[in-house]
């Protein structure tokens, strides 16, 4: 399976619990001589978005958006040092992060 179809996939199967979008991330130089750089960061997830949480009755039943991020990795295939960073970064101020295999 190309990766495309791992990425549509994946954001395919998250839709019933929020939502995440491809986040490509690099640079390039433009026929003018522009450098310009795009994505999150050096680092971050492929995929990228939220997942919604239901907030207990005591918080009056309201969802809440957690950011979420999923690194996508074919099998045998390790994250990157800032790729493992991010991760830890997102999760440990509550977020949801991890890595998929496919």
């Amino acid at each position: 399976m190309k990766e495309q179809a791992h990425y549509n996939r994946l954001c395919a199967a998250h839709a019933s619990q929020g939502r995440i979008f491809r986040n490509n991330t690099g640079a390039v130089t433009t026929a003018d001589g522009r450098f310009i750089t795009f994505g999150l960061c050096k680092g971050s997830s492929d995929l990228i978005g939220w997942t919604e949480i239901e907030i207990t009755a005591d918080m009056v039943g309201q969802k809440l958006a957690v950011f979420t991020a999923i690194e996508v990795k074919k099998k045998g295939k390790k994250p990157t040092a800032q790729q493992v960073q991010f991760i830890k970064i997102v999760n440990d101020a509550g977020g949801i992060a991890k890595v998929e295999e496919v």
